[in-house]
């Protein structure tokens, strides 16, 4: 109760200056830079925790098919400054995990990092021409660049009209700048969400004519050993497993876990945490006293901030797995969405109401 009280005066004056950021960019007295290719954002008022990964990799799959693609990102916590060009064998710290991520799935695309987002398109753009669509990857605050399409992401079991401004709650943006999204994306929606469930959100979320509502959950891969070239057995249901996460929710990740393998303990670290030497050992000593075979499932976001097997002993190394994930649309709505963000793309038109083909 105490720090309760602490943080509302705090979360009031964030939310202040939230709402007069925004204020100096309405009245123009702060600039919004437009581009003459498309320019897609992906992001959510929240800190952390929404998928905005897997859904930027969803975009990257299928405007990959028309357009010459590159994907501009902050970095979060990389260990470097400005503009950053990615390479599969770069460091995570040097671009952060995220982009990295992406970068491995998609070696054939530009994946760039830089704190300026308008900056970072020109950069992009100059080193390679062929560019006609950039994805940006959590920029929905940043609005120093004018988005022909913002896809705005809300978790389903933390609502932003719940939710309250930083520290007190989660929010790092105004609710109200929800109405610059074209799309909004409730994600890791439950299998037991009922069409009621989806009508009472949607008339929560009081949203326009203009702006459509989709909802998702993440479907889990088959389990991927980090080093594939290890000789090791392969996971069956029902496997004896350590679950390791380092990301802002990772309940659900759990949860997927618990469907399939005896989850024999969980390893729990903060989002974007960088694994130490100390953290292998304390890996080691869970697995020293788990049953026989007991295997380690991570996520997607913390393999590529462990492959560096210098540090990892082999009879480590053989038991690291990573599941990946891909993002599912409830009813069958993926094909409408795509044919909707495809007219946005075309028309370039922020505030029309476009109906798919």
């Amino acid at each position: 109760m105490f720090k309760g009280i602490l943080a509302a005066p705090l979360s009031w004056m964030y939310g202040l200056a939230v709402n007069i950021r925004h204020k100096l960019f309405d009245w123009g007295i702060y600039r919004s830079e437009e581009f003459d290719i498309p320019i897609v954002c992906v992001g959510n008022l929240t800190v952390g925790g929404t998928g905005k990964t897997p859904h930027t990799e969803m975009l990257v799959r299928h405007f990959s098919r028309e357009y010459n693609v590159a994907v501009l990102s902050r970095g979060y916590k990389r260990r470097t400054r400005g503009f950053v060009l990615a390479t599969p064998d770069m460091s995570y710290l040097k671009i952060g995990d995220e982009p990295k991520q992406i970068k491995l799935k998609f070696p054939h695309i530009p994946v760039a990092v830089c704190e300026k987002r308008a900056e970072g398109i020109r950069k992009l753009r100059k080193l390679h021409p062929e560019i006609n669509l950039v994805i940006l990857d959590d920029a929905f605050q940043h609005r120093h660049v004018e988005a022909w399409v913002n896809v705005l992401l809300m978790d389903y079991h933390q609502p932003v009209y719940r939710d309250k401004f930083l520290p007190l709650g989660r929010l790092r943006d105004s609710v109200k700048q929800m109405d610059r999204a074209q799309f909004v994306v409730v994600t890791k929606c439950p299998d037991s969400v009922k069409p009621i469930d989806y009508r009472v959100v949607s008339n929560e979320l009081h949203l326009y004519p203009y702006q459509s509502l989709y909802f998702s959950h993440f479907r889990p891969g088959e389990p991927v050993p980090l080093f594939p070239d290890m000789e090791r057995c392969k996971p069956v249901p029902g496997q004896h497993v350590i679950g390791l996460a380092g990301i802002a929710n990772p309940k659900s990740f759990f949860a997927g876990l618990g469907e399939r393998f005896d989850v024999v303990k969980t390893m729990v670290y903060p989002d974007h945490h960088s694994y130490k030497v100390r953290d292998l050992e304390r890996l080691k000593s869970a697995l020293a006293v788990s049953p026989k075979n007991t295997l380690v499932m991570m996520t997607e976001k913390d393999a590529v901030k462990l492959t560096n097997r210098k540090k990892i002993p082999p009879s480590l190394q053989r038991k690291l797995y990573y599941i990946p994930v891909e993002v599912e649309f409830a009813e069958g709505s993926e094909g409408e969405f795509h044919r909707q963000i495809d007219q946005y793309v075309r028309t370039n038109q922020k505030y029309s109401i476009l109906h798919p083909e």
